[in-house]
């Protein structure tokens, strides 16, 4: 059965005390209570740094069977090889994340692109046949040259999602190219109205058999996590 995995993107953050985690948590701790809380965290510091198998065995041991951890591509995939020629790296890359896949916790892999960066179909084409298709994958698109039919129809012929990203400055159309779905929830706050609308939409998908992946803005303070932890709520009820 489908279902919703709702997290924040990262969880290191001691601005979330008291109001998501106790006072007196050790940051150390900070994972293992988290899992409690929400079955996904979205990993950025794999954008900047290959991660070590000696983090990646801790981070399995610290969750949940059900846990799922989405990463963002290395950087030089997306800004510095903006996708072209990265034959070589993409395996590299896909090996230090390989424990979390044969604990079966590995969630989709988000290829963000640069905002500069315009829409070149060929080029992810290209890059879409260098990607192994077992791995689940998301492209959040920064700039509008790539929301079109073209663009939607590749993704849907290689079963890759298109990265849903809510921001105060713009939103990405609301397209469904896989059989799961990667929403990114940037807005500092929601409205009701909001948020029903964000449960309705995750109980279509859900009800259409597509797993639901999304992610609220993190940093200095907790309300990405509870709005994500009242998401889940929602959805149970």
């Amino acid at each position: 059965m489908a279902q919703l995995y709702a997290g924040t993107s990262g969880w290191a953050y001691p601005s979330w005390k008291p109001d998501f985690y106790p006072a007196k948590l050790a940051q150390k701790n900070f994972l293992q209570h988290y899992a409690t809380q929400l079955n996904t965290v979205e990993v950025n510091f794999t954008f900047r740094q290959l991660v070590k198998e000696t983090t990646i065995q801790k981070w399995i041991a610290e969750t949940p069977p059900h846990f799922r951890f989405g990463i963002k591509a290395h950087q030089v995939i997306t800004h510095i090889k903006r996708l072209k020629k990265t034959e070589d790296f993409v395996p590299r890359f896909l090996s230090t994340i390989e424990g979390l896949a044969r604990a079966e916790k590995l969630g989709p892999l988000l290829f963000q692109l640069p905002p500069n960066m315009k829409a070149e179909s060929q080029v992810l084409e290209e890059f879409l046949g260098v990607l192994p298709r077992a791995v689940p994958s998301a492209f959040e698109f920064r700039h509008v040259s790539w929301f079109s039919d073209e663009i939607f129809n590749l993704l849907k012929s290689h079963n890759r999602a298109l990265c849903v990203a809510e921001t105060e400055e713009r939103s990405t159309p609301d397209v469904v190219t896989a059989d799961f779905c990667y929403y990114r929830y940037r807005k500092p706050t929601y409205t009701p109205d909001e948020r029903r609308a964000m449960v309705e939409r995750t109980q279509e998908h859900i009800g259409q058999g597509r797993n639901v992946f999304a992610y609220f803005k993190h940093e200095e303070t907790p309300e990405g996590a509870i709005s994500a932890v009242e998401l889940l709520r929602a959805m149970a009820a």
